[in-house]
């Protein structure tokens, strides 16, 4: 096993996620964060973010190969710089680089004095064209004339939030971006004693390749919106038919479950990116724009369907289980469930919710709102229930929902087997 220095810039959930997992795979790797609570949690072997997994590889590496710090000096100490920090989106829905523009400045100072090999990584998802024209310069421009010593490489990640550290430590790919050959080999050698096939491209390619998988994860998530919506004018088992479509293996059954679309860090920032790239490329990207069109419509269709069942929604009280993004993380972020609060609170509804673990995430979002200890706590009295995230207790749920005053139970993500429940497309 290659024994590689690493430096992660950023604590986040991919610099995390993929620092613990280094450190697992017997690397000596420095998390370079800024946030003062992070670095104490993390160092005292816990994890800061709810991750399964997480907090059993930081228990066993933290003191030992894994450190984290607010300093850039451990850059120098490194073979390897891994960027992890964020690119929210910005005003107009592309990619917000100002983080990443600063870590690079930051790598570059701190690689002045080193002597020796470094390859800076980018891991962060980026649009196509920033490592060569963002990162490099920056970096080099803060290094000064040595640049020899210097390789620069992409490596996207492909973790799903809930299931990441089993993604980082068996993925279906490792895709590494670089223009030499002896950058790619050093980014290769830190995923050694990983069984997976390595897909080296140019960094641009790999950039895109990222961008270009969720972006077809979504336009799946949107396709069997659509189709569920038409199934249910017609009186047709989506879950049915889109399970015959899956079995086609140029399909596959994943990401066709319909429901009440997609959320979480990834896919919705990723898409509008790739439009805003596109639009500024001259290039009309329809079938994006229907992909986050049609996403934008399913929380609204469950809300229309919610009015259909019960009338009026002024005064009512509904009872909404599920506020994370999906299940096994305590994410809200761009969560159906946060958007269809909104829109109860709007139209005059009281919300009683319950989630198993985002609760307090959910209260930086919505505050003014009852947050329940339990699900049949939410359900107690309730005029209608709304199942928003694919939670396991949730789908043994049955006769506590006679604790609501009418057995209305609307299902945003088919999970019940319960008499009465109705999907917002089945």
């Amino acid at each position: 096993m290659v024994d590689v220095r690493i430096s992660v810039i950023g604590g986040g959930y991919v610099g995390l996620v993929s620092s613990a997992s280094f450190a697992e795979l017997g690397h000596n790797v420095s998390i370079i964060e800024i946030d003062k609570y992070k670095i104490e949690t993390i160092n005292s072997g816990r994890a800061p973010i709810y991750e399964k997994g997480l907090d059993d590889l930081l228990s066993k590496h933290a003191g030992r190969n894994l450190k984290a710090t607010d300093s850039y000096d451990m850059v120098a100490d490194s073979d390897l710089s891994f960027i992890c920090v964020g690119t929210p989106p910005g005003p107009d829905g592309g990619a917000d680089l100002s983080m990443v523009a600063s870590a690079s400045r930051s790598i570059g100072r701190n690689l002045r004095d080193k002597e020796g090999y470094h390859v800076v990584v980018v891991k962060s998802t980026v649009p196509p064209c920033t490592t060569e024209k963002l990162v490099v310069p920056t970096v080099l421009g803060e290094v000064g004339c040595r640049s020899d010593d210097i390789g620069f490489a992409m490596n996207p990640e492909f973790l799903r939030e809930g299931m990441a550290v089993y993604d980082f430590m068996h993925p279906d790919r490792i895709v590494i971006g670089s223009s030499e050959e002896e950058v790619g080999d050093l980014v290769e050698s830190a995923y050694s004693g990983i069984d997976s096939p390595v897909h080296r491209v140019g960094i641009k390619a790999a950039e895109m390749i990222k961008y270009a998988s969720n972006a077809m994860l979504a336009t799946k998530i949107s396709f069997s919106n659509e189709i569920g919506n038409i199934c249910k004018d017609l009186g047709i088992d989506v879950y049915e038919v889109m399970r015959g479509v899956g079995l086609d293996h140029r399909i596959s059954p994943h990401f066709l479950n319909a429901g009440a679309g997609f959320g979480g860090s990834c896919l919705p920032k990723d898409v509008s990116a790739l439009i805003r790239l596109a639009e500024s490329l001259g290039e009309d990207p329809i079938l994006l724009k229907s992909v986050i069109e049609v996403n934008e419509r399913q929380p609204v269709r469950l809300v229309d369907l919610l009015e259909k069942r019960v009338g009026d929604l002024g005064g009512k009280e509904i009872a909404v289980l599920g506020l994370s993004f999906k299940n096994d993380t305590d994410d809200v972020r761009d969560s159906r469930a946060i958007e269809v609060i909104l829109d109860l609170k709007e139209k005059g509804a009281t919300v009683k919710a319950y989630d198993p673990l985002a609760i307090p995430n959910a209260k930086r979002v919505v505050s003014d709102i009852r947050y329940c200890r339990s699900a049949a706590e939410a359900l107690e009295g309730s005029d209608a229930c709304l199942i928003l995230t694919e939670w396991p207790e949730f789908g043994a749920l049955d006769e506590e929902f006679d604790l609501m005053k009418s057995r209305v139970i609307l299902e945003g993500r088919r999970i019940l087997s319960c008499k009465d429940a109705e999907g917002i497309c089945w």
